[in-house]
C-alpha cells in the first residue's frame, strides 16, 4: 500500500501542472474535456445526502471544469485522491468536506454533483470520492471541488474551480432533490434543476412490478417534456425496499423501470430512443426500511437526465 502511494505521488509530482489550480496530474494522464464559463452560478454539496437532501453552497464567478483519464491498474481511488489533496493543502487550500461513495449519500449525492458527461468523466456509484476546498480572504474566496473514480484499470479525475466574485452563500440549506408534490410542472423543474426526479404517484406493492392504470401526472409531464425535446435522453432507474435479496431486488427494480418505459412509449408516444431502463435494487433508499412508510417511499422509479440539446 505504502509503495503504491509513493509511486503514484511521484507520478503526480513529475508532470506538468494544470492551469490556475496548479495541480500536477500523472505524466500519462490525458485531459478529456475542459469547459470554461466566464460568469455563472455553481451549487456544490458540502455535506452528506440524507432524506432531507444535502447541505449546499451557492457560488458565483468564473467556473472551470476539467476531466482527466489515465491508467490506474492496482491503484485505489484513495491513492488517486491523496496526492491531489496534499497538493491543495500545501498550497493553502482548506478542505471543507470530503467523503466516499456510500458515505456521501451514494446514488442521490452523485447526481447532485456537477459532473462532466461520459465518456469524458466516469463515476462508479460504488467507488468514488469527493472533496471541496476553499482558499483566500473572505472578499476573494476561491473554491475547488475534486471528483475521483475509476472503472476497471482506468482512473478518472474531475476538477471544478470557481474564482471571481468570492461570495459564498447557503443554497437554501439541505434540500431533497425529489419532486415536492405530484403537480406536472414540478417533475420537469426538478429534472432540469437537479438532474433527476422521483416519478411520484406510481404505486408498486412490495415484490410487485405491475403499474396501475393511472392517471399518472408525473409520467404525463415527463412525456410532454420529452416530446418537445427530441434530443433529450432520460434513464429510468428503479428502486425497491430491502425485502428479499439484492440480486432479486435489482431484477425487480429494473422490471419496474421497464414498466414505466412501456407506459411512456406505448401510451404517451415517447420514442424508445429517448429512454433506457435500469435497476439498482435497495442500494439507494430515500428513507429507512425499518418502517412501512419508509419501505413504501423506497419503492419508486426515478428519471435521470442523461443529456440534452441546448435550450
Amino acid at each position: 500500500m505504502r509503495s503504491a502511494c509513493t509511486l503514484l505521488l511521484s507520478m503526480f509530482l513529475a508532470c506538468g501542472s494544470a492551469q490556475a489550480l496548479d495541480l500536477k496530474l500523472p505524466a500519462n494522464a490525458s485531459m478529456t474535456r475542459e469547459v470554461i464559463r466566464e460568469a455563472d452560478t455553481l451549487i456544490l454539496p458540502i455535506g452528506p445526502y440524507s432524506t432531507q437532501g444535502a447541505p449546499r453552497l451557492r457560488l458565483d464567478g468564473q467556473i472551470i471544469s476539467r476531466a482527466w483519464r489515465f491508467p490506474a491498474q492496482g491503484v485505489t481511488t484513495l491513492q488517486i485522491l491523496m496526492p491531489l489533496r496534499r497538493q491543495l493543502e500545501d498550497s493553502g487550500w482548506e478542505v471543507m468536506f470530503d467523503c466516499l461513495a456510500e458515505e456521501c449519500g451514494g446514488f442521490d449525492f452523485r447526481f447532485a454533483l456537477p459532473v462532466l458527461p461520459a465518456p469524458d468523466m466516469f463515476i462508479d456509484l460504488f467507488d468514488y470520492r469527493y472533496l471541496v476546498a476553499r482558499r483566500g480572504p473572505e472578499a476573494k474566496l476561491e473554491h475547488v471541488a475534486l471528483i475521483v473514480s475509476q472503472s476497471g484499470q482506468t482512473g478518472y479525475v474531475q476538477t471544478i474551480q470557481l474564482t471571481g466574485l468570492g461570495q459564498e452563500s447557503d443554497a437554501t440549506g439541505p434540500r431533497s432533490p425529489e419532486v415536492d408534490d405530484t403537480s406536472p410542472p414540478d417533475v420537469v423543474q426538478a429534472l432540469k434543476r437537479y438532474g433527476h426526479a422521483v416519478l411520484e404517484g406510481l404505486d408498486f406493492g412490495s415484490g410487485d412490478n405491475a403499474l396501475g392504470p393511472g392517471p399518472h401526472p408525473s409520467l404525463e409531464a415527463l412525456a410532454a417534456y420529452l416530446l418537445t425535446k427530441p434530443n433529450t435522453r432520460v434513464a429510468l432507474v428503479g428502486h425497491t425496499d430491502s425485502t428479499g435479496g439484492l440480486e432479486g431486488n435489482i431484477a425487480l427494480s429494473r422490471s419496474r423501470a421497464e414498466a414505466v418505459l412501456s407506459v411512456l412509449t406505448e401510451i404517451h408516444g415517447v420514442p424508445a430512443t429517448q429512454l433506457e431502463a435500469h435497476g439498482i435494487g435497495y442500494l439507494a433508499p430515500l428513507a429507512p426500511n425499518t418502517t412501512g412508510d419508509g419501505r413504501e417511499s423506497n419503492r419508486r422509479v426515478e428519471a435521470v437526465l442523461l443529456d440534452t440539446a441546448a435550450e
